[in-house]
């Protein structure tokens, strides 16, 4: 296990108050818990705290995959200023996502061996974040007869899976795999409907005041 870098004793309260603040002006309404990460038996993901999430619009943190999650978790990192070797230390999810995902790149990364292997042709993963790239490059690296390696730039960057001897193949094009940006201002929130308390890091609609702490 690594060395814990991050705690809710040194983080927690700016996160919260990032996140208090960052859910007030959109009116999304939610409530969370900032905690101290258990260590796990896997290292696919090793965060040294978590943010979980519950409450009424937790579906639409979850949508379009995890994207609000996700781009929270983005910006609570550079709020903090972490560089980006630090950024599998934070995680933010909520229902498990964090879990399922993880499975699902599991197995898509045993898929994508499998192909390679019975066709000698390398396997592009469509564009992945840094965490996501390493759930792959971790699920294959007990692979002999493949590697896996890093390809492409800003949010084109994925995962090729080559037979062991092959050479790298060259990057697409600048924009691969990267959907265009869609018109409007998108999903729901609705207005503001805050009626969370005001002690950190778990935002509880009826509880008040408090140091940092976890769910008892």
């Amino acid at each position: 296990m690594t060395e814990r870098k991050y705690s809710v004793a040194t983080v927690g309260l700016r996160i919260d108050g990032f996140l208090q603040q960052t859910l007030e002006n959109a009116g999304i309404e939610l409530d969370y818990e900032i905690q101290d990460a258990a260590p796990r038996e896997d290292d696919f993901e090793t965060p040294d705290v978590t943010v979980k999430f519950s409450g009424p619009d937790v579906d639409a943190l979850l949508s379009n995959r995890a994207e609000l999650l996700l781009s929270l978790e983005q910006l609570t990192m550079e709020m903090l200023r972490m560089p980006s070797e630090d950024h599998s230390r934070i995680a933010f999810d909520a229902n498990d996502y964090r879990l399922l995902r993880i499975e699902e790149l599991r197995m898509s990364a045993m898929a994508a061996a499998e192909k390679v292997k019975r066709t000698g042709v390398p396997f592009r993963f469509n564009p992945m974040n840094s965490r996501e790239r390493r759930v792959i490059h971790i699920a294959l690296r007990n692979e002999t007869t493949l590697r896996s390696e890093s390809g492409g730039v800003g949010p084109s960057r994925h995962v090729v899976v080559y037979p062991a001897g092959m050479p790298s193949l060259p990057d697409p094009p600048p924009g691969f795999g990267v959907p265009p940006r869609r018109s409007g201002s998108g999903g729901g929130g609705g207005g503001p409907r805050r009626d969370r308390g005001d002690g950190p890091p778990r935002r509880d609609r009826d509880r008040r005041g408090g140091p940092p702490r976890g769910r008892r």
